[in-house]
Formats: C-alpha cells, structure tokens, sequence
C-alpha cells in the first residue's frame, strides 16, 4: 500500500491530468469540469447530471460517482494508474466511458 504522502503525489497528478483532458474536451463537448480542493466535478446541463471524483487517502483510493453508482479504484503501479479492478479502466478510461455515455457521443480523454 502507498504510504499517505505517496498516495496523496500520485492522486493529484492522475487528478490534474484528468481535469485538463476534461477541460480540453469541454470546449467540443457539452459539460463543464472544474477542479477545486482535490475534489473534481463534472456537470452536465441536459440532461441534468453531476460525476464527483475525490481522493479517499485513508483506504488510498479514488472514488468516483457517476451515474447513482460509485466507483473505487486503486493504484497498480504496473501501470502507474489509479484502475477499477472490476473491468480494468484506468481514471481516465473510466471517466472516459461515463460522459461518453451522459453525452451519448465518443468523447476521448486521451
């Protein structure tokens, strides 16, 4: 397991490199991403919706909700990623499929 000050370098640059994909996409794409406090949040206006992305630092994991459901990834350092274990997605693939799926259009977070 990462100890805490490792865990907390790693999330903010999987966060930050996410936020900047996201902000890159928004300006082709219909919804809003926004960074603030280690917490970041996706909007949609139509139709209405809301993903949050936020460290949990004691289990040293990223949690994600989107679409009623909640998500907790790991970090495998084989990849250097933060990954669901359940379908192998890293973050960004994972964040990838869901505002693909409220947008109900291909959007790459690559």
């Amino acid at each position: 397991m990462l100890d805490e000050q490792d865990f907390r370098l790693k999330c903010e640059d999987a966060m930050t490199a996410l936020f900047k994909s996201l902000a890159t996409a928004s300006d082709e794409h219909d919804f809003e991403a926004d960074f603030n406090n280690g917490t970041l949040t996706v909007e949609f206006d139509s139709p209405r919706a809301k993903f949050v992305v936020s460290p949990q630092t004691p289990v040293r994991q990223v949690w994600v909700s989107a679409h009623s459901r909640s998500f907790k990834l790991d970090w495998v350092a084989d990849r250097s990623a933060f990954v669901l274990t359940e379908t192998g997605q890293s973050l960004a693939e994972l964040i990838g499929a869901h505002v693909s799926e409220q947008l109900g259009e291909t959007v790459s977070l690559s």
